[in-house]
Parts: C-alpha cells; sequence; structure tokens
C-alpha cells in the first residue's frame, strides 16, 4: 500500500509541475519514478526533504522570472527540468533511501541530509544570487564576473544557500517525528548538518564551475556559456573536462556535501 500511495502522490506532484511547466514530460517521468521509491522504500522523512526541496526550488525559479529570461539561454539546462536535472538532483538521495531500505544505518541519513541541502542550497543561490544588484566574484581570483556566470559567487547567492540548507535540517527533524521507528536525533545536530552540508556543496559547486566545468565559447557574442547552441550558433569548446557538465557537478557536488554533513554528525 505504501508503494500505491508513493505512486499517486508522486504522479500528482510531478503532473502539476509539468502543467506548471517547472518539468518536462522526461523530467516528470523521472520525478514520478524517484518519488516513488521515496515514499515506497522510505517514509515521511525522506520524501518529505524530497517535495520541500522540489518545491521551494521551483517556486524561487518563478521569482521575477522574466529577469533570468536572459540569463537561461546561457545555461545548458534551463528552469524547466529534464531527466538528467531531475536525477542529478534527486538520484543520489533515492540510492540512500534504497540503502536504507536494505541495510539501516544512521550514516545514511545524515548523508542524506547533506545531499539534499546541498542541491537545495545551490539552486536557492543560484535563483536569488542572479538577482544580485552587485555583480558576483570569482571563487578563485575574487575578479568580477558577468551575473550567472560559472565560479561566480556573491553575498546574497551565499545568504540564500545558508537559508536552504539549514532548512533542509529543521525540516529533517521535523519530519523525523512524524516518521514511527526513526531515532531520536537532536535538532542542533541536524540543523548544522544542513547548513554545513549545504555550503559545503555549494561552494563545491563554483569551485567545480570555475575548473573543470566543461564551458563553451559563443562564437556570435564571444560570452562563455554552458549551452551548446548560443545566439542560434554553435558554441565551440572553451575549457573543462568535456564530460564534467552542469548534471556531473550537481551530482559531485551533492557528495562533497553529504560527507559534511555525516562529519558534522559524527563530531557532534
Amino acid at each position: 500500500m505504501q508503494w500505491v500511495i508513493g505512486v499517486f502522490g508522486a504522479l500528482f506532484v510531478a503532473g502539476a509541475a509539468y502543467l506548471k511547466g517547472s518539468l518536462s514530460l522526461s523530467g516528470m517521468l523521472a520525478a514520478v519514478l524517484m518519488g516513488t521509491v521515496y515514499f515506497g522504500a522510505g517514509n515521511a522523512f525522506w520524501f518529505g526533504i524530497l517535495l520541500l526541496f522540489f518545491i521551494s526550488s521551483s517556486l524561487l525559479s518563478r521569482l521575477r522570472a522574466e529577469h533570468k529570461e536572459e540569463l537561461e539561454r546561457s545555461y545548458a539546462k534551463t528552469g524547466r527540468r529534464d531527466a538528467g536535472q531531475v536525477f542529478a538532483n534527486g538520484g543520489l538521495g533515492m540510492l540512500l533511501v534504497l540503502l536504507n531500505a536494505v541495510y539501516p544505518l544512521p550514516a545514511w541519513e545524515l548523508l542524506f541530509v547533506g545531499v539534499m541541502a546541498t542541491v537545495t542550497a545551490d539552486t536557492w543561490a543560484t535563483e536569488c544570487g542572479t538577482l544580485s544588484r552587485k555583480p558576483p566574484r570569482s571563487i578563485l581570483s575574487g575578479k568580477i564576473l558577468p551575473t550567472g556566470a560559472s565560479g561566480g559567487v556573491s553575498l546574497p547567492g551565499t545568504l540564500a544557500a545558508a537559508a536552504g540548507g539549514l532548512l533542509i535540517g529543521i525540516a529533517s527533524w521535523l519530519l523525523r517525528q512524524l516518521s514511527p521507528g526513526m531515532a531520536v536525533q537532536p535538532l542542533i545536530i541536524l540543523a548544522a548538518a544542513g547548513l554545513v552540508g549545504g555550503l559545503v556543496g555549494a561552494f563545491a559547486d563554483s569551485l567545480l564551475g570555475a575548473t573543470v566545468q566543461q564551458m563553451n565559447r559563443c562564437a556570435v557574442c564571444g560570452r562563455e556559456v554552458e549551452s551548446a547552441v548560443h545566439c542560434g550558433q554553435p558554441a565551440a569548446h572553451a575549457r573543462g573536462w568535456r564530460w564534467m557538465t552542469n548534471d556531473a557537478v550537481n551530482a559531485i557536488s551533492s557528495i562533497a556535501g553529504g560527507a559534511a554533513a555525516l562529519l558534522i554528525g559524527g563530531l557532534m
């Protein structure tokens, strides 16, 4: 019955997101699969955190969407998430849900908090940072970068990342109270795990974006972009590892955030 509820619950949420334009068709199908696993193999703790990330990120993506429209043309992926983005943001969490179902360990739960704090913090940082009146600065050199450039950080973006990670940490504590059979974890530990995991993951994302992420050069405007096509023309490879796509960066950053959260849980 839990799996049946998971299917219909995931279908309802993903279907609504598809109709609202937050998910592509492939993204909707991936979200249905993911939501089903999160609820069927997990409980309110796992599914609730996934839902919180998805809803909050979708709402923020619509904040001054007209202002972000031009910037999205330089991104490899837009605000309408496809299956690759869905799995890059929630696939590692889904693996942790399954691992916990097969062999329950508190470590899986802390890793999950850090992973989901990372994807939430990174998304919040991007959505809020691009609205900053001041341009971002390179995480490596401190030089001013164009708004939306990979490897850029800003104060509003950093504060948004901290808020997103902290929200996941606090929510994980609340959801544990609603999930029978889960051991009690102090609020301070989960909040710290979410905050630190989110910030570590978000900064790891920026560092990878500034160093090894694949970036292309637009042949028309000369701008460095993630997308393969810009200004209606194919963009040429400019720097980075060709396999290090935005989805790969998201996945690796999530691992860093999960490890940081696990470390915080062990230290506290």
